[in-house]
């Protein structure tokens, strides 16, 4: 059996993609989603949804929260 610092080497020479792939399967193994959390989260997305669509909601370029963040 490889070592945590083996395991880690050995990844690191799978292409991206592949890693990812590593990343995301550690990750939904060891970290389960909280049940509750995740319909609170539905019901925001949707209602956030449901004001885009209404066009209540403030829109904002990609530009322009970027350039707000790089000032210094």
């Amino acid at each position: 059996m490889l070592t945590p610092l083996e395991l880690i080497e050995e990844i690191e020479k799978l292409p991206p993609k592949e890693r990812l792939q590593v990343v995301g399967k550690v990750i939904h193994d060891t970290i389960r989603p909280d049940a509750d959390v995740e319909k609170i989260w539905a019901r925001e997305a949707e209602a956030r949804w449901q004001v885009f669509e209404r066009g209540k909601a403030e829109v904002v370029s990609y530009d322009e929260v970027m350039a707000a963040y790089r000032k210094p």
